[in-house]
């Protein structure tokens, strides 16, 4: 089922997980063509597999071109879609967990930017859309308004690898430090963002972002970006993976590449019991609230 908050935990306790997981983030190179780039990440899920992942997770947009003149030629039901079907049978035939990265999704006359989670059996175990939409005009650099396409989500979602918490975020919703504190108040250890910084902004703040929303909730961050390409929308890559101290464990660089590292969750443990802001927090003064309960969303089938 679908995991959904509802309700933040008022105080937060180190959840003392005593576990590793080894990861893998894929830097695809992606096209204008739907089969190549989903027959590509198949094979570098196979790959990842071989190299010892539990998880694998993908970018933003990892079946189509990023941009808001590409969302309604690529977007797809979930979960019936060729994507959705791809990253299904690749769970089950690997026997792994996979973040899905993103996907356009048509629900009725709507279009959402969606993450899609998969267990070992290849059943469908959590869906998030993109909550903060990528509206801005950077004069001499960049205009973009996902907004004259998108519709923007409205509930954080978790799921489970065993006794660790992932929640999961996309790329423009890393700038907002609430979100990821409303996911650890929810005992999350983990926070895992597809996403697709431009050469802009990824520059700038790409790793600064992760590192701070790492440190600032004594989590792991995962962040994974499309391969740079030549033209279209260039993307900054540098896939990466962050600790709770806030050092960076892993990064790419910016061509196709598989990135692995092993997430050791005594570290959670450590920098938590060493530096207790969570309980320190004081939220007789101030707190961060979630004030949208949206109804459960049915269960994958």
């Amino acid at each position: 089922m679908f995991t959904r908050l509802f309700k933040p935990s008022r105080l937060c306790f180190s959840t003392m997980v005593n576990r590793n997981i080894s990861v893998a983030l894929l830097q695809l190179n992606v096209g204008r063509d739907r089969a190549i780039n989903l027959k590509n990440a198949v094979s570098k899920i196979a790959e990842a597999k071989n190299g010892g992942a539990e998880l694998v997770a993908l970018s933003e947009c990892f079946n189509s071109p990023y941009g808001v003149k590409f969302f309604e030629e690529y977007a797809e039901n979930i979960p019936d879609g060729p994507s959705c079907t791809l990253l299904s049978k690749a769970a089950k035939e690997h026997g792994i967990y996979i973040v899905g990265g993103t996907i356009p999704e048509r629900d009725n006359s709507k279009l959402y930017n969606t993450c899609t989670v998969w267990n070992p059996n290849g059943e469908l175990i959590a869906k998030y859309r993109k909550m903060h939409l990528f509206d801005i005009d950077i004069p001499g650099g960049i205009t973009f308004k996902e907004s004259e396409s998108l519709t923007a989500g409205s509930s954080l979602v978790t799921f489970n690898v065993d006794n660790v918490k992932f929640g999961i975020g996309v790329c423009y919703d890393m700038r907002f430090e609430e979100l990821a504190k409303l996911y650890r108040q929810q005992n999350c250890d983990v926070l895992i963002y597809p996403g697709a910084f431009n050469m802009t902004t990824g520059p700038l703040h790409w790793e600064l972002l992760q590192r701070s929303r790492a440190v600032d909730n004594q989590v792991f961050v995962c962040a994974i970006s499309p391969a740079r390409a030549e033209k279209g929308y260039i993307a900054w890559g540098h896939s990466q993976v962050t600790n709770p101290w806030g050092k960076v464990l892993a990064k790419a660089g910016y061509n196709e590449e598989i990135l692995y590292c092993d997430l050791n969750f005594q570290e959670c443990n450590e920098v938590r019991q060493q530096i207790p802001v969570f309980p320190q927090r004081r939220i007789d003064i101030y707190d961060t609230v979630l004030t949208n309960n949206p109804n459960v969303e049915k269960s994958a089938q």
